[in-house]
C-alpha cells in the first residue's frame, strides 16, 4: 500500500488519496476529506440517467477558461427531468443569449449553491416567474436574484428539463456546486456526485522547456521527450535525457471515465524530483475571476498554433490561480550538478485513479550562459505599465501580465476600405493577458458625424468596441494583436423564416427570424404585436430569434413590428401583418 499526502495551500481541506495496488496493477482509490468540509451524502444526482456519464469534467481545459462544472451526457437529446439536488430556494434566475442560455441557481442551507445550465425549459412555477420578469423588464435577457421565500424547492423536485440553450455544443446538463459566500466553484465529485470510473488518465507527451532565468515566451526552446507504456497507467521515457540549466517541464494528459466518455480533464498533476515533490496542481476549486489564467497554466503559444494543451509544471509569477502547492522554485529545476536525477509525474483523476510517468535526467555540470534581454520596452508584471506615442496610448494595469514582458510595437499602413487610422501592432498574440488593456488610437480625419459610429477592430475583423474621447477612439481589447479604427454605419439584418405579409399563422406556435450584424455586434431586439411589447427569444449560436404565441395574441388580424439595433445604434425595422 502506498499513501500519498497532498496538502494544497490556501485550501479549505486536505485530500488523502489511498492507493491500493492489486496483483493486476489496477489502481483503486478512496477519497477521504479531512474535517468533513464537503458533505458526501447531502446531495443527490441532478439527473436520473443511469449510469451517469460526463461529456466534460471539472477544471478541464477550455478556450480561455477552466471548465467550471461537470457536463452530464443526456443521450444526445433534450428533455430529461432535472432535479434539485437538495432542499433550498432558487437564488438566481438567468437567461442569456449565449453562455448558459437558461440557468437557475439554488442556495442550500449547508452553505453551498447548485447551478443548472443550458436547460431547455424551467418547471412551470419557475417558468411563469421568469416570463413575468421578462415582460416586466421588457427584456429577454434577465439576471434576477429572488428572495428565499419566492421559490422554495425540495430535494428531488423537478426544477427544469435538460437542453441545449446558450453556448452549448450539444444537448447536456451543465452542473456546478459553488461556495455560497465566496462564489468559488468546487469539483462536484467531492460531494459524492458519483461518476463510474476505473480508468487511469492517459499521458501522451512530455516536454522540457529551457528557461535559464528568462520569462517563458513563444521563443522559449522546447524539447520533446519520447515516452512509451500506458499499461496499468505506467509510463516511462524511452531513454534518459540530458539537460542543463534551469528547466521547466510540461505534460499532455487527459482522462476518460467508464462507459460513455469523451476526453476529459485530469484532477491533479504532481512532479517529483528524486522522490520529493516540486510541483502540484489540483483542481478542487477556483475563483471565476482567476479562470482566464488557464492561458498561463498551459503553453499558450503551442495551443494557439496546434490546439494541443501542454500543461506547464512551472508557475509564472503573475499567475493568480490558487490550484498550486508543494512548489519548489515555482516548479523550475536547475540541472547544474552533473548528477543523474530521477523524476516522476503522478497524474490523478477525481476518482483517485492514477497514472505515473518516470524518466531520468543527466544533469549538466555548470549553468549555461544567460543571454541578455533584447533592447526594447521592458514591462514588469507587478507594476502599471504604459506605452505612448503621437498615435496611440496603451495602459496595462497591474495584474494584466503573467510575467515580465519585453514589449514590442509596430506601425503599419492604413488598410484599404473602412479604416480611419494606421494599423498598430500591439506586441503579439502569443502572450496571454489576464484582464486586457486600455488602448487609444488617434482618429485620422474622422468626420464629426462618424465619431459615434467609430470603433477599434482587430485585423481579423473582430470588433473591440470603443468610443470617441478627445480625438482618440478608446477601447479595452482582451488580447494583444493588430488594431485600427473602423466605423459601423450599417444596420443589422432581419430575415423572416416562417412569416410573410398577410400570412395565416393559426397553425403555428412560433414566429422565427434570423438576425445578424456586420461589425459592432447586436445590442438589442424588441418585438411588438399591435403596439405592445412581446417576448422575443434568441439563440446566439444559430442566430435564431423567435416569439412563442400565448394568450396575449388572440385570433384575428395583427401587426408585428421587430426592431433590432447594434452597439453603434444602427437600427433595422421589420413590419408585417398576419392572422391568427
Amino acid at each position: 500500500m502506498r499513501i500519498i499526502k497532498n496538502i494544497r495551500n490556501k485550501s479549505l481541506f486536505a485530500t488523502l488519496l489511498v492507493y491500493i495496488l492489486t496483483s493486476s496493477t489496477t489502481v483503486f482509490a478512496q477519497q477521504i476529506f479531512s474535517n468533513n468540509k464537503y458533505p458526501l451524502t447531502y446531495f443527490r444526482q441532478p439527473l436520473d440517467i443511469t449510469p451517469p456519464a460526463l461529456a466534460g469534467s471539472f477544471g478541464e481545459i477550455r478556450g480561455n477558461h477552466f471548465h467550471s462544472g461537470i457536463d452530464f451526457r443526456t443521450n444526445q437529446r433534450e428533455g430529461y427531468p432535472v432535479y434539485a439536488v437538495a432542499d433550498g430556494y432558487v437564488s438566481r434566475l438567468r437567461v442569456q443569449n449565449s453562455g448558459f442560455g437558461q440557468a437557475l441557481y439554488i442556495n442550500h442551507p449547508n452553505g453551498f449553491t447548485s447551478v443548472y445550465g443550458h436547460v431547455q425549459r424551467f418547471a412551470p412555477k419557475i417558468a411563469t416567474i421568469v416570463k413575468n420578469l421578462e415582460y416586466e423588464k421588457k427584456s429577454f435577457e434577465i439576471d434576477e436574484f429572488p428572495n428565499e421565500t419566492l421559490i422554495p424547492v425540495r430535494k428531488g423536485e423537478v426544477i427544469a428539463w435538460s437542453g441545449n440553450r446558450g453556448s452549448s455544443g450539444g444537448p447536456h446538463l451543465h452542473f456546478e456546486i459553488r461556495d455560497s459566500k465566496t462564489e468559488e466553484t468546487i469539483n462536484p465529485q467531492f460531494f459524492g456526485i458519483d461518476i463510474p470510473d476505473n480508468i487511469p488518465p492517459v499521458i501522451y507527451s512530455l516536454y522540457a522547456y529551457k528557461l535559464n532565468g528568462k520569462p517563458f515566451t513563444e521563443n522559449t526552446p522546447k524539447q520533446a521527450i519520447a515516452i512509451s507504456g500506458g499499461g496499468g497507467g505506467v509510463y516511462k521515457a524511452n531513454a534518459p535525457v540530458s539537460l542543463v540549466g534551469e528547466i521547466g517541464f510540461g505534460i499532455v494528459t487527459t482522462d476518460r471515465h467508464s462507459g460513455l466518455s469523451g476526453l476529459n480533464g485530469v484532477y491533479s498533476i504532481q512532479l517529483e524530483l528524486d522522490g520529493k515533490l516540486v510541483y502540484t496542481s489540483a483542481l478542487e476549486r477556483f475563483a471565476f475571476e482567476d479562470s482566464k489564467a488557464i492561458n498561463s497554466h498551459i503553453d499558450y503559444p503551442t495551443f494557439l498554433n496546434t490546439k494541443r494543451s501542454i500543461q506547464k509544471s512551472f508557475v509564472e509569477p503573475g499567475n493568480p490561480l490558487s490550484i498550486y502547492s508543494n512548489l519548489v522554485n515555482s516548479g523550475k529545476i536547475n540541472f547544474i550538478d552533473g548528477e543523474i536525477h530521477q523524476l516522476k509525474y503522478i497524474i490523478t483523476d477525481s476518482k483517485g485513479n492514477a497514472s505515473t510517468l518516470s524518466f531520468s535526467v543527466h544533469s549538466g555540470a555548470s549553468a549555461p550562459a544567460v543571454t541578455s534581454i533584447p533592447a526594447g520596452v521592458n514591462f514588469s508584471y507587478n507594476k502599471l505599465n504604459e506605452f505612448n506615442n503621437d498615435e496611440i496610448k496603451v495602459v496595462f494595469l497591474m495584474g494584466t501580465l503573467y510575467n515580465d514582458l519585453n514589449f514590442s510595437y509596430k506601425k503599419m499602413p492604413k488598410p484599404a476600405g473602412n479604416a480611419w487610422s494606421n494599423i498598430h501592432q500591439i506586441h503579439n498574440r502569443y502572450t496571454p493577458l489576464h484582464t486586457g488593456f486600455e488602448l487609444s488610437i488617434r482618429a485620422d480625419n474622422l468626420p464629426e458625424e462618424l465619431r459615434e459610429k467609430a470603433l477599434i477592430v482587430n485585423t481579423n475583423g473582430s470588433s473591440q468596441g470603443g468610443s470617441f474621447v478627445n480625438g482618440f477612439i478608446k477601447a479595452n481589447p482582451r488580447n494583444f494583436g493588430s488594431f485600427y479604427i473602423a466605423v459601423d454605419t450599417i444596420a443589422p439584418r432581419i430575415i423572416p423564416t416562417n412569416i410573410s405579409e398577410g400570412k395565416n399563422m393559426a397553425g403555428l406556435s412560433k414566429i422565427f427570424f434570423k438576425i445578424s450584424d456586420n461589425l459592432s455586434g447586436l445590442k438589442s431586439f424588441n418585438g411588438y404585436i399591435d403596439g405592445k411589447w412581446v417576448l422575443m427569444e434568441f439563440d446566439a449560436k444559430t442566430a435564431t430569434l423567435w416569439h412563442s404565441f400565448d394568450e396575449r395574441t388572440s385570433s384575428g388580424k395583427h401587426t408585428l413590428e421587430l426592431v433590432v439595433d447594434d452597439t453603434k445604434n444602427n437600427i433595422k425595422r421589420y413590419s408585417v401583418s398576419f392572422f391568427r
